[in-house]
Formats: structure tokens, sequence, C-alpha cells
């Protein structure tokens, strides 16, 4: 369904709220060129790829997408091919980070190019007080018109009374994504706060932990395994989402247990493992950009031989 008005109207934040409430979400790779430059028509090509496949909601120049990487000109341009692609299918929420200034920056950046939102990742590096915390989210809030989502991991680490605030005083502070796995914060904030947000899974590789998420009120995720195993991730959420703890439970030990196993033995390979997959598939993104480092040539090849157990895409 599109949550999109035609005409190519902006999707207002309460409207985002409900895409991301409603469905699978997913992450899209950056394409790079081999000097690792962005190359925005194999970019626009893997969003028509995957737009077919029923995603409500995607987020550009994500963690998936190396936001960690890309620079402020750049950035303006992916979210823009992403936005001009997916206009009346899909809403598009661009990743946003670093510290305040910057924040803001790639925020109203992402409102320019026409984004419905943006997904507020840790500010990085240094620790913060919740006081802080709320000083920066709000200041990032307040620079746009446009739905924000906030993600609880790494440095950006909110307490149910920090998101209780925010939320009572920021209204395009829509929605609440974890990160963590702190199981007592989350049952603090959803109680707390109850539907004020919305609140997103966003474990890397969330497929395991999405029934314990539901359970604490969470039912909603983001799937990195989206970008090369389309129709498997999807299969995989309709059978979450009904109920069908068979397929749940085959799915996870026929695929994402023995994916786990490579995916783990390497840091910064949540991305690595998901640009090897892409380019098994034939829908290659390039390399990532350091500081990660591809997949090795073994590791590659135990993939494949995974990928091909689930038939076509």
């Amino acid at each position: 369904m599109s949550y999109l008005i035609r005409q190519g109207a902006i999707v207002t934040p309460q409207e985002l709220k409900t895409a991301l409430s409603t469905g699978l979400l997913s992450f899209p790779l950056t394409d790079f060129d081999s000097e690792l430059n962005f190359a925005p028509k194999p970019y626009a090509a893997r969003l028509e790829w995957l737009k077919p496949y029923g995603a409500t909601v995607l987020f550009a120049a994500g963690g998936t997408g190396e936001f960690f990487s890309i620079e402020p000109g750049e950035y303006a341009q992916i979210v823009k091919v992403a936005c001009d692609v997916c206009k009346n299918d899909i809403p598009i929420v661009g990743g946003a980070g670093g510290g305040t200034r910057l924040a803001i920056q790639y925020a109203q950046a992402a409102e320019k190019a026409g984004a419905a939102g943006i997904l507020l990742l840790p500010h990085y590096l240094t620790e913060a007080t919740q006081e802080g915390l709320i000083a920066h989210i709000e200041a990032v809030c307040r620079s746009v018109r446009i739905g924000v989502i906030v993600y609880n991991r790494a440095a950006t680490r909110l307490t149910a009374a920090s998101v209780t605030h925010l939320a009572d005083r920021c209204p395009n502070l829509i929605g609440f994504k974890d990160g963590l796995g702190d199981v007592e914060r989350i049952v603090q904030i959803r109680h707390r706060v109850g539907d004020r947000l919305v609140y997103i899974g966003g474990m890397p590789t969330h497929e395991v932990y999405a029934n314990a998420y539901k359970a604490l009120g969470v039912p909603t995720y983001s799937s990195a395994v989206f970008n090369f195993i389309p129709r498997t991730a999807i299969e995989f959420y309709n059978a979450y989402a009904r109920g069908d703890q068979a397929t749940v439970g085959r799915l996870i030990n026929e695929f994402f247990l023995p994916y786990l196993d490579i995916r783990n033995r390497g840091e910064g390979y949540a991305v690595s493992i998901v640009k090897a997959g892409a380019t098994i598939v034939g829908r290659g993104a390039g390399p990532v950009r350091p500081p990660l480092t591809d997949l090795k040539p073994e590791e590659v090849e135990q993939l494949r031989a995974l990928i091909q157990r689930l038939g076509p895409q």
C-alpha cells in the first residue's frame, strides 16, 4: 500500500508513523563504483528493483547504506535519487547523525530532497548526559518539519524519562528505534510513552530478535537481508506477522543462524555481508568503504551456498 498522496505531496509525520508501523522496513545499500564514488544510476536501479517487493518505508543513507562514510554533498544526492525513484510509492527516510550542527545539516538536506523523515543516528564517539542528548534531539527536531525517528544505539542511550520529555516537547518526533537490546529499558519506555511513538526493532539481523521484541510491544523492524533476498525477507516478515512459527523457525534454522555464523567473523561485517549478498544475486553495489572491509573469498562462497538453498528471489 502507498502512503504517499499522488501529485508529489509531502507525507506528514503522522502519515509516516502509520507507514512505519504497518510492514517491513529496510535500508537500501548505497552503490559505489570501483573508485568508491557514489554511483547514482546503479543506486536508482537498485531502488526500482526493490520497490515491488512490498517494504512500506525505505531508509536512504542509513546504517546499511554506510551513512557513516558519506560526506554531506553526496548525502543530499543519495537522498534525492531515492526520493525521485520512490515518489508516490514508498516514503523515504534519510539518515542523519554526528554532532548537533552537522545532524541539522543532514536533516535539512533530507527535507529539501523530499524525504518524509529522518532517522537520527547516534552522535558517535563521546558519551553524553541525558540532558545533552535531549538538547541534541530537540534541536534536530526543531530544525525540520518532517518526522524524526531516534535510534537508541551506541552512545545514544535514552532513558524512559528522556523519551517521555522529548515526546512531549517535539511534535514531529514520531518513532523510537532500538539497537541496544536492553529489555528493561524498552519496557519502561514503551509503558511510559505508549502509542505516542512507533517502536521499531533495529538490532543487526533483527529477524532473530523479532519474536522477542514483538512480546515487548515492538512489532515492526528493519531488514538488512531485504537487500539481496527480498522474497525471503518478505516471506519471513509475513509469517512472523501472522504467527506462523513453523515458517519462522524453519527460516531461522536454515538461513539466519548460518548467516550469523559468517557475519560474526569480522567487525563491521553486518554491512559487508549484505554487500556480498547483493553481488552474489547479481545486484552488486560495489565494495564497502574503509574502514569497513569486504568478506574474504571463502566467506563469500559460504554465503553463496546459503543463498542458493533459498531458491530464486
